[in-house]
């Protein structure tokens, strides 16, 4: 079992928590104006980098809080210092 750093409750076990996708994705300013092929590149497309990558991560079992980590994609490992 893989331990989640949360920045509030401290190390949990990965069943605690729900993956909330690439972290700092900015909403589109005009949603209205996007075609359905922007909108499916907002919605399903996003990078896959092999190393370092920020993740949103969501603490359902414990404080039920949303934060900002960076984990490694290679070795699945969250890297220390993570912003929340």
């Amino acid at each position: 079992m893989q331990l989640i750093p949360c920045p509030w409750c401290g190390p949990r076990e990965e069943s605690e928590f729900h993956y909330g996708g690439q972290a700092d994705v900015a909403y589109p300013d005009d949603p209205a104006a996007l075609t359905d092929e922007q909108w499916a590149q907002f919605v399903f497309f996003r990078d896959n980098p092999k190393g370092p990558f920020a993740e949103r991560w969501f603490h359902s079992a414990g404080c039920r809080t949303w934060f900002r980590a960076v984990r490694d994609t290679r070795t699945y490992a969250f890297l220390p210092g993570s912003p929340a």
